[in-house]
């Protein structure tokens, strides 16, 4: 039997893209102050969202943080979030953590609700 290496295995596909869900719903971004509060907030109008991140619109003059929560109108819980990049009044935005799907199908639902 001849000597394996690491070089005969086959190796996983690389994991899909998290599915972007387009929204368009108003939300804000929620600046975290001196000790964790959150006095002030931004309006947004989220885009597109994933259980990874989303795609956030903002007024271009307006300064995103790289650290804030985000809020999705309708919807109580705040979401942690980083701001990845900027393009004008365009934000790429990660979540701290993957949503839960059961959120996600959630705000999708609310979403579908709301606009019909």
């Amino acid at each position: 039997m001849p000597f394996q290496t690491h070089l005969d295995k086959q190796h996983p596909q690389p994991e899909r893209a998290l599915e972007e869900f387009s929204i368009d719903r108003p939300g804000g971004i929620i600046l975290i102050g001196h000790h964790l509060s959150t006095s002030q907030q931004i309006r947004c109008l989220i885009r597109t969202i994933s259980l990874s991140g989303a795609v956030i619109e903002v007024n271009s003059g307006i300064e995103v943080p790289n650290h804030f929560f985000l809020e999705i109108l309708g919807i109580k819980d705040e979401i942690g979030s980083t701001l990845v990049k900027r393009d004008g009044a365009m934000a790429t935005i990660s979540f701290n953590m993957l949503l839960n799907p059961e959120f996600l199908h959630h705000v999708l639902r609310l979403d579908f609700e709301t606009s019909h």
